[in-house]
């Protein structure tokens, strides 16, 4: 049995998504929540899912001897970004080689790197006239949102939508498919999906 640990600042919608496609697994567990924010709505899907919560705070994760026992004590073999909006330490990095992942709700290589996360991602993409967008699905590196791509997905962007309307088309996308990359990626197997 495979344990991942879900990495969320936020709201946590993706990691109950996660959180419900691996319920009745045989193969991979979520073992672990881990937040860097003390009131994220992340919390409550711990709590409502009976997945054990950390609170790391920010000051904390320069310390590999604080964060990775907490990992180690919960026999982590993979870990999964879902709106964590800290950068990861090398020393993280290299005690998981391969075995972060990410989710980015645009098409990258466009609308990445520091400071495009969330809203601020849709909103450029709409200032800009795009006709599509989507999400991207990638391995973590030092890089913010530089490591290697293994899924993408779009979804078209009409005329008069508006950065809301696109965070709903790409939050949808997200739902969808990250809880199925995911899979496929702890599993050591080659992404391949065709839904439709």
């Amino acid at each position: 049995m495979k344990q991942i640990a879900i990495f969320a600042s936020g709201s946590g919608s993706n990691a109950e998504k996660i959180l419900q496609y691996f319920e009745f697994s045989t193969d991979i567990k979520v073992a672990l929540i881990v937040t860097n924010n003390a009131n994220a709505g992340v919390l409550e899907h711990g709590k409502n899912w009976k997945v054990d919560v950390e609170v790391i705070g920010n000051s904390e994760w320069k310390y590999s001897q604080k964060v990775l026992p907490i990992l180690e004590d919960y026999g982590i073999d993979f870990i999964v970004l879902a709106g964590f909006l800290r950068k990861i330490p090398n020393y993280l990095l290299q005690a998981y080689p391969d075995k972060i992942v990410n989710i980015h709700p645009a098409l990258l290589p466009a609308y990445g790197g520091k400071g495009m996360y969330g809203m601020h991602v849709h909103k450029a993409v709409h200032k800009a006239g795009e006709k599509v967008t989507g999400i991207t699905i990638h391995m973590v590196n030092e890089v913010y949102d530089a490591g290697e791509m293994v899924f993408q997905a779009q979804c078209e962007i009409l005329a008069d939508e508006s950065p809301q309307d696109i965070q709903k088309k790409v939050l949808t996308l997200e739902h969808r498919y990250f809880p199925v990359v995911v899979e496929y990626l702890v599993k050591g197997e080659q992404v391949e999906i065709n839904f439709d």
